[in-house]
């Protein structure tokens, strides 16, 4: 195997991720915009972007386990070329049937495609990079994927705004198609487990084998999850339902200049995951997981001046800079926080099971974000005209979590 960490496997899995997650942050960024400008319903969207996360919660650990029995590049290279088989049909329907229920039905095969394929993303690096390069790897793909986000979003709320949704569309099913391409010609060392079972009785098993690892042999991933599933619950999802709906629907901005704005509060969210992942790779050596809480505490302070800003301020240009700047600096500090944790869990998991347990992690995380997303839906929708309460709320539980967080990884760091 090829230890070096700028191997041609690596790269191609990085250009083609490039390629990928750039359509993928442009698809995600255009359909729930869409949904929202026709209805200006929060609470509507809120279900359906809730209703999207349903197979990716389910797929998430078959995804796992398949990384782990069969060729991950043959999983990219199929998963992409589906991606676009959707985005085309929906391309194709969106005049024929019912809108409301085609963009469900389309945002929850991209979303469990996507929870699908990370797993086989995320369990190729310790086949690809020597385990000293691991955090450095997780830095590359975490910078790679804020890059794309940052550029589909800007770019998605330009042609938007100017021509609508169909360029998006086609842009994004060529994407996807360069990326499987490209993806055939990526060669990941793999080892065939053989099993006699039936398809049902391996999931379970495998899916039972990790639960254990990481109740009984990794505990400190298992309470990590907990912190992971309240921060989703109570920050994460209140982030992806306010963005949309305060910058178009709330704050006093022309709507053409309120979907650009949007445009470019997503690139700032992207920006601050680039910056976020460019730092946790710079100083990966100097990062620490016991001092992983301050991270999650300084993300719930963010939230606060959010709140102050619509209380205090009724210019829509300056609550629009406050939310975009405390939205950039949460994703600054959140994506050091994962590449952290990703890298510590590839670290301590073995081989065989390392794509059952990511899978199990990215679950039990995704399990918040419905909840949270229909929660605070329906929260802005019943609270309409006192946004920042909703806001406020939030901020107060998630620094309570953060701050029990803090107490948890000192606790570990000293075993």
């Amino acid at each position: 195997m090829d230890q070096k960490l700028f191997s041609k496997d690596f790269m191609l899995v990085i250009i083609g991720q490039i390629i990928s997650l750039f359509g993928n942050a442009t698809i995600r960024f255009a359909l729930p915009l869409y949904l929202l400008n026709l209805t200006g319903s929060s609470a509507l969207y809120g279900t359906v972007t809730a209703c999207a996360f349903i197979p990716a919660i389910l797929l998430s650990p078959i995804g796992g386990i398949v990384a782990d029995r069969i060729n991950k590049r043959n999983i990219m290279v199929i998963l992409d070329f589906f991606t676009a088989t959707v985005i085309l049909a929906f391309s194709l329907l969106i005049n024929e049937v019912n809108l409301i229920l085609l963009l469900t039905i389309t945002l929850m095969l991209l979303y469990g495609i996507a929870s699908a394929y990370q797993p086989s993303v995320q369990a190729s690096i310790p086949a690809l990079v020597n385990q000293d390069n691991f955090m450095v790897a997780n830095s590359i793909i975490n910078t790679i994927s804020s890059f794309a986000s940052l550029i589909g979003p800007v770019l998605g709320g330009v042609l938007y705004s100017a021509y609508g949704l169909n360029p998006i569309l086609w842009v994004c099913v060529v994407c996807f198609i360069i990326s499987a391409i490209m993806e055939i010609f990526i060669k990941i060392p793999f080892q065939k487990q053989t099993s006699n079972d039936n398809i049902l009785k391996i999931a379970k098993t495998d899916f039972t084998e990790s639960i254990r690892f990481i109740r009984k042999e990794k505990p400190v991933i298992g309470k990590t999850l907990l912190v992971i599933y309240g921060i989703n619950l109570f920050l994460s999802a209140m982030i992806i339902v306010a963005l949309p709906y305060l910058v178009t629907e709330v704050l006093n901005l022309e709507a053409s200049q309120a979907n650009k704005l949007y445009g470019f509060a997503e690139g700032a969210l992207a920006a601050g995951g680039l910056i976020g992942g460019i730092s946790a790779g710079i100083f990966a050596n100097k990062l620490s997981i016991h001092k992983s809480g301050n991270l999650v505490i300084a993300c719930a302070i963010c939230v606060f001046p959010i709140s102050a800003a619509l209380i205090l301020f009724s210019s829509g240009m300056i609550n629009y800079i406050v939310i975009t700047l405390c939205c950039f600096f949460i994703m600054i500090f959140s994506t050091i926080f994962t590449v952290q944790m990703m890298s510590f869990i590839q670290t301590e998991t073995p081989q065989n099971l390392i794509g059952k347990v990511i899978a199990v992690i990215l679950t039990v995380s995704m399990c918040a974000q419905p909840l949270g997303n229909a929660l605070y839906g329906i929260l802005f929708e019943v609270c309409r005209g006192y946004e920042y309460t909703v806001v406020l709320f939030s901020g107060i539980i998630s620094l309570i979590i953060a701050i029990s967080t803090r107490n948890i990884f000192k606790k570990f760091s000293t075993k």
